[in-house]
């Protein structure tokens, strides 16, 4: 065989590792692509995975927070029930003592004005200036002077017995 045949075949084996060298180099580069695609679907993985935590997380704070204000929303509307309650018995309660306190006064007044005509009829002038002072007292003294202490008025109000002064 001829040296220059031993050559070619050399320089054939010579290129057959070379491109056995580039074809492993060529796998050995798919491999690592492979690799860090697997990489890149693990951290896309772990990212949707983190995304769903941080979803649910908020949500659940959500629903924590929309109960405790639907908590406070309930506890407002009781305390308004119960101050509307509360300002309507003390409106109730006024209502009753005025109508108390105008009845006494318009009755003293008519007893009053009775005695003042009798003592007319009669020619009494003693009888007539005290029923007249007593109507003047009257009528300067103020039903509501004694609305300050809604406790006392409330007090004689649930007392039967009572007497109303005025």
């Amino acid at each position: 065989m001829p040296i220059a045949n031993i050559a070619a075949i050399l320089t054939a084996v010579n290129a057959a590792e070379c491109l056995m060298e580039v074809v492993s180099g060529y796998t050995k580069c798919q491999q690592v692509a492979q690799q860090e695609q697997t990489k890149r679907r693990e951290i896309v993985a772990q990212e949707r995975t983190a995304s769903l935590g941080v979803i649910a997380s908020a949500y659940t704070e959500y629903k924590q927070v929309a109960e405790q204000e639907q908590t406070k929303r309930r506890e407002i509307e009781a305390w308004e029930k119960e101050t509307i309650t509360k300002i309507n018995a003390q409106r109730d309660l006024l209502m009753a003592y005025l109508e108390r306190s105008f009845d006494e006064r318009s009755e003293n007044f008519r007893s009053l004005f009775k005695v003042v005509d009798q003592a007319i009829t009669a020619g009494n002038n003693e009888q007539l200036a005290l029923a007249l002072h007593s109507i003047t007292g009257i009528a300067k003294s103020s039903p509501f002077k004694d609305l300050g202490n809604l406790a006392s008025v409330r007090s004689a109000l649930d007392d039967p017995d009572h007497e109303w002064k005025f």
